[in-house]
């Protein structure tokens, strides 16, 4: 099988085997601090867009945005399974 013509689980093991060699290589916490940094950002940006409130109520008012944000996906996702299980599909 040429190199293009991976099936969907070769493309995904090939992609595993890189991450391996990725993380064996460099410290994680390194190769995903600019990501990590960035989605932080996301959420000071939202409660405070021109930085006018204190550091400390902006770091607190992100951190609820943040947990806000990830109660919000956990609820979706309950919900999903809950409907596929009422309609048999399991996963």
């Amino acid at each position: 099988m040429s190199r293009d013509r991976l099936t969907p689980a070769e493309r995904s093991l090939r992609g595993r085997m890189g991450a391996y060699v990725v993380h064996a290589r460099y410290d994680p916490r390194e190769t995903t601090a600019p990501a990590r940094a960035a989605f932080l950002k996301r959420f000071l940006d939202e409660v405070d867009p021109g930085r006018v409130l204190p550091e400390s109520e902006r770091l607190r008012r992100a951190a609820a945005a943040r947990k806000g944000y990830f109660t919000r996906l956990s609820f979706l996702a309950s919900r999903r399974r809950r409907q596929r299980k009422a309609r048999g599909q399991g996963r």
